[in-house]
């Protein structure tokens, strides 16, 4: 496969798992709006170590920092080449926090985070739990801090957010499942 397809082919699951489990379980009750308003950037990364990967992160920091929202809301940085460990990955987070004090970005930007062996502290990779945060490649969704306090205004007790997530991801059949995260059966992460 060449450059150009696997391309295509990574963005299509990225945003196959964007619409029918983020948007589509309505795990983020914020992501549809600005994904039907075209605001939402799937950037894959072709990073393949630490300052690559940095170096991507940052300049897609700098092009939220320069797009007004209503052009660009937020980004989802795929990295497929790098950080399969969650382990490592998690690691890398205190990089990106890092850079968003470097460049004084705290309380402007915050990270949240997706992996295709996302596991909670104190969960057994196995358990339903993950699944709220489970894609097909490493992800980081860099998020404007303002945009959040601007919905978490009008909705009300966001707090239960992951308890309804987790009651939901629970709440599916078995072949539900399997073919909402037929990706992490299929191995097609690593």
């Amino acid at each position: 496969m060449n450059s150009q397809s696997r391309h295509t082919l990574i963005h299509q699951m990225v945003e196959q798992w964007l619409t029918q489990v983020v948007i589509g379980l309505n795990l983020c009750p914020f992501a549809a709006k600005p994904y039907k308003n075209k605001q939402i950037k799937i950037h894959i990364s072709p990073a393949q170590q630490e300052a690559q990967l940095l170096e991507d992160i940052y300049q897609q920091l700098r092009e939220l920092d320069t797009t007004p929202p209503e052009q660009l809301e937020t980004t989802l940085v795929v990295v497929p080449d790098f950080l399969s460990s969650f382990d490592d990955y998690n690691q890398f987070i205190d990089w990106i926090d890092a850079l968003l004090i470097q460049h004084q970005w705290e309380g402007i930007y915050q990270v949240a985070t997706f992996h295709p062996d996302y596991c909670f502290a104190g969960n057994h990779p196995e358990d339903d739990d993950n699944l709220t945060n489970k894609s097909p490649y490493p992800i980081y969704h860099l998020i404007r801090e303002d945009s959040i306090e601007k919905v978490l205004a009008h909705y009300p007790h966001p707090e239960f957010i992951p308890d309804q997530n987790i009651q939901r991801i629970k709440t599916l059949t078995p072949a539900a499942k399997n073919s909402l995260f037929h990706y992490l059966l299929a191995g097609q992460s690593k």
